[in-house]
């Protein structure tokens, strides 16, 4: 069912604007009645922030902004769901158009810049599915709004406001698309607003319990800058962190030029390469203090398998589907225990990490 769901909808998809096409995916998802996945086989099953996760492959952030389809994406078989990024008050983002799909290289630059329903709307979508006791590792990603006087009071807001349906929360200060939202990620700003999130989760913890708290960084960062960030993220016990957001780089190897000229952020196959090995630098650098989600260009088993292997406990996808379909979620699965019975392992703990010390030895991607 899946497959000819992937093989009637996708080429439809294609021939649509990709900001149509993301929302016709989404209403899909909402009214077609679509199997449940089979049940995991408990060595997919991973304990990490507390939490534990049937499987380790989640949908990231940006693909479910409102949290209109978390009960269809669940049980397509995906381990986890994190929606947003949810602002505090509603606004429109960027102009259209703002999403560009790079056909020949499997990619998408987009600069969406933070549109969202607000948190009055979607706090009442999760607040529905928690009254009707809905299961699931469910995150929310935050971020602050364009015009706010004091970008980091939105965040500890949104602490405040999600504590009680959120699994974990993700501080979003990578993405390119809001004017200097990247400065957060600068060590004065990022210790204080880390400081200020953390104090907001435990006033909150009061009424809530405890909610992991993650940081999702750029991949463009320095390695000087990397430094600061995983030691500032280390000195306040953050529980994790995503490696990690679009990049604003353009890989020589594109072959969509006229397009690569887009403003925004790209994400896809060809951010794979430099996610990874920032995944990786991130890894030797967090010295086991807290796992890590690595995101960008996972579009395959192989591509999860190298994400677990330089450093990744937990994987993410989003531009594969747009190629791929979401039959690519079972196939990944599929591929990550076939691996474990070649390496005759367990779990896949064992894998976390292996390749991180070669990968950060290696020549820098291009």
């Amino acid at each position: 069912m899946i497959g000819l769901f992937d093989r009637l909808s996708l080429p439809l998809l294609r021939t649509l604007d990709p900001e149509d096409a993301h929302r016709l995916a989404i209403k899909a998802l909402r009214y077609v009645p679509l199997p449940r996945a089979e049940p995991d086989d408990e060595r997919l099953a991973v304990r990490a922030f507390g939490l534990n996760f049937p499987n380790p492959v989640g949908i990231a952030a940006g693909f479910d902004k409102n949290a209109q389809a978390v009960e269809p994406l669940l049980r397509l078989g995906f381990g986890f769901v994190e929606i947003g990024t949810v602002t505090p008050q509603r606004q429109p983002g960027n102009p259209r158009p703002r999403l560009f799909r790079l056909d020949a290289d499997d990619g998408v630059i987009n600069r969406l810049g933070f549109n969202s329903d607000g948190s009055e709307a979607v706090l009442a979508r999760l607040a529905a599915r928690a009254r009707m006791g809905s299961g699931g590792v469910v995150g929310v990603n935050i971020g602050a709004n364009r015009d706010a006087p004091d970008r980091m009071a939105d965040y500890v807001q949104l602490i405040e406001s999600f504590a009680l349906v959120a699994s974990y929360f993700t501080i979003n200060v990578s993405s390119p698309n809001t004017p200097a939202l990247r400065d957060l990620q600068q060590a004065r700003a990022l210790d204080e607003l880390l400081a200020r999130t953390l104090d907001a989760r435990e006033r909150a913890s009061l009424r809530a319990g405890h909610t992991p708290v993650l940081l999702k960084i750029a991949p463009d960062l320095t390695l000087a800058d990397l430094d600061d960030v995983v030691g500032i993220a280390r000195k306040h016990r953050v529980d994790g962190m995503i490696v990690g957001n679009t990049t604003v780089s353009r890989p020589s190897a594109l072959r969509e030029r006229e397009k690569a000229r887009e403003t925004g952020g790209l994400s896809g196959r060809p951010l794979f390469k430099l996610a990874t090995r920032m995944l990786a630098e991130t890894f030797v650098r967090a010295e086991g203090a807290f796992p890590l989600i690595g995101a960008g260009g996972v579009d395959s088993g192989a591509t999860a398998i190298a994400k677990m292997k330089a450093g990744a406990t937990l994987v993410q996808l989003y531009t594969g589907l747009v190629f791929k379909g979401i039959g690519l979620v079972a196939e990944i699965k599929g591929d990550l225990l076939a691996a474990l019975r070649r390496g005759h392992r367990d779990s896949l703990a064992s894998m976390v990490g292996s390749d991180a010390a070669s990968i950060t030895a290696e020549s820098w991607p291009s």
